[in-house]
């Protein structure tokens, strides 16, 4: 078993929960548009409608999956303490940013707030687990 020399202060712990729960909801979001039925689809609002009547690029689409399954991983990774947080955060932010500057570039979104929000955290947790390498809270 790995000896931590250092302890995590409990602000640690919350955002890494915090950060958790965001990349779920990301995760939930992703398999919502995967595994919509038609009668769902038919069930939501006209404005849910018309995103899921975006046909993306198969690329985007992986690109999507990839920002959330790696951030919800690497957010995993921040309770366990775990170094490779870092490597799969990055992941997720490099696929988040192309997924939304195609998104900005090619459709017409009446919100930014939610995408540009989603890039900001994506960073910042980047930001954390590095600021947590530095102080051996994860090995």
């Amino acid at each position: 078993m790995t000896n931590f020399s250092t302890k995590p202060p409990v602000w640690f712990w919350i955002v890494s929960v915090l950060a958790l729960l965001w990349n779920l909801m990301g995760v939930i979001a992703y398999l919502t548009m995967a595994f919509a039925t038609d009668e769902m689809i038919a069930n939501m609002t006209p404005e849910q409608q018309e995103a899921f009547a975006i046909d993306y690029p198969a690329w985007v689409t992986g690109a999507f999956a990839l920002a959330v399954f790696c951030g919800f991983l690497g957010c995993i990774a921040l309770l366990i303490r775990k170094k490779w947080a870092y490597s799969l955060l990055i992941i997720s932010a490099i696929a988040a940013i192309a997924q939304h500057i195609y998104i900005f570039t090619n459709i017409d979104i009446p919100d930014y707030v939610m995408p540009i929000m989603v890039i900001i955290v994506c960073i910042l947790l980047i930001f954390f687990a590095k600021h947590a390498i530095n102080k051996n809270w994860i090995r």
